[in-house]
């Protein structure tokens, strides 16, 4: 039997006088890998069955569906290329012509072509399995990824990939500054002022706020995110 983390953890959260001693024993299991380096600490915590995170669950991940699948159909995207797929959850929301995912975790690919294997309209790669030839699309996404990319070299190369395949549109959500942050794993960046100094042709269409801005009262149904929307100012969107 599977056993799931996310409804166990909620569970322990409501027992007033959980025993320390055994909340110190079950800690490595409930709090997921120890962090050594980005794609590590998520091909990690996928292989001990854990998952994208409370952003791609009920409100949060609600909220950034609206705002894609609208998007999508206003702008008439035929084809989305999403960077740090994850776990598919958020993607079960999504509304999308043709898709492709990718990871850096071989454990959430194999669990998102099994999930979507009767798709023929979706794709899953490992981040270093991407055919050479696999073209540009309509969209490129990055969604609660950027703020998870530690190191400087991990992080350029990725938003390098992004706008790279990305043929008129990019959509970011992310937080957007530079401030220290409590978890091993989160480091908030100001991308935008990389992509202003690094990116040339594309400008930031506009920002999409947050519908449930970050609250520490309520961690798990909040969040530091917006939406970037980034065009090619030499595409011609629909």
């Amino acid at each position: 039997m599977k056993l799931d983390r996310r409804a166990i953890r909620g569970a322990l959260r409501s027992v007033p006088y959980f025993n320390k001693v055994v909340a110190k024993t079950l800690r490595p299991y409930f709090s997921g890998p120890h962090f050594q380096s980005s794609a590590q600490y998520w091909e990690d915590r996928y292989r001990l069955q854990g998952d994208s995170g409370d952003g791609s669950y009920g409100r949060l991940a609600q909220f950034k569906a609206d705002i894609i699948n609208a998007f999508v159909r206003e702008h008439r995207v035929a084809s989305v290329i999403e960077l740090g797929c994850g776990d598919g959850a958020q993607l079960k929301l999504a509304d999308y012509p043709r898709y492709v995912g990718v990871d850096v975790s071989e454990a959430t690919i194999g669990k998102c072509r099994r999930a979507f294997a009767n798709d023929a309209g979706k794709r899953f790669y490992h981040s270093s399995e991407l055919p050479p030839h696999i073209g540009r699309f309509g969209l490129g996404l990055s969604l609660d990824v950027v703020y998870h990319l530690i190191e400087d070299e991990t992080f350029e190369s990725y938003m390098l990939q992004l706008f790279a395949f990305s043929e008129c549109w990019v959509i970011i959500y992310s937080s957007n500054e530079d401030r220290a942050a409590s978890l091993p794993h989160v480091r908030h960046r100001k991308f935008s002022n990389w992509v202003a100094a690094n990116i040339s042709g594309w400008v930031l269409d506009r920002k999409i706020a947050q519908k449930y801005p970050f609250d520490p009262s309520a961690p798990h149904r909040t969040s530091f995110a917006d939406f970037y929307i980034y065009r090619n100012a030499y595409a011609q969107p629909a």
